[in-house]
């Protein structure tokens, strides 16, 4: 009988040290495929093509930054179970135009926001945490050989 509750405490075992890695590699895998530069297209239903912000996530380092349409910025961010979750972002202080300072505020505000991701046929869309609406989305730069 000692022995039965062995074997199945070890199978109990198994099982979630195996979901335990399925879900690190699933995660690995997300954070591998976020990789990369993106030019920002649209934030919250208005179109950057005048201010092009970017963003670059770094899989190796789990950051995060880019420029904001005025001044750079950087940050940490985590993959788990396909969220997306931004650290607190910093940015330089460079004083620009009003305009631009405006798109710029918009789309760190919006990057707070941030609680999913998607990216398909090279184009990321950012969700809300709170209502997974689309928050931005962004087209991949082509990576230069």
């Amino acid at each position: 009988m000692k022995s039965l509750a062995t074997l199945s405490l070890l199978v109990f075992a198994l099982v979630f040290t195996s979901c335990d890695e399925t879900k690190r590699v699933i995660d690995v895998a997300g954070n591998v495929q976020l990789s990369g530069d993106y030019t920002v297209t649209n934030v919250e239903g208005t179109s950057m093509s005048a201010t092009k912000p970017t963003i670059t996530f770094a899989a190796l380092s789990s950051r995060v930054s880019g420029n904001a349409g005025c001044n750079n910025y950087f940050g940490d961010y985590t993959i788990t179970n396909n969220t997306l979750t931004l650290g607190e972002l910093a940015a330089t202080k460079k004083m620009c135009g009003e305009d631009a300072m405006q798109v710029e505020d918009k789309f760190l505000e919006t990057m707070n926001k941030v609680g999913g991701y998607r990216i398909q046929d090279n184009v990321l869309t950012l969700y809300a945490k709170s209502d997974q609406s689309v928050l931005i989305t962004a087209t991949k730069d082509k990576e230069e050989n």
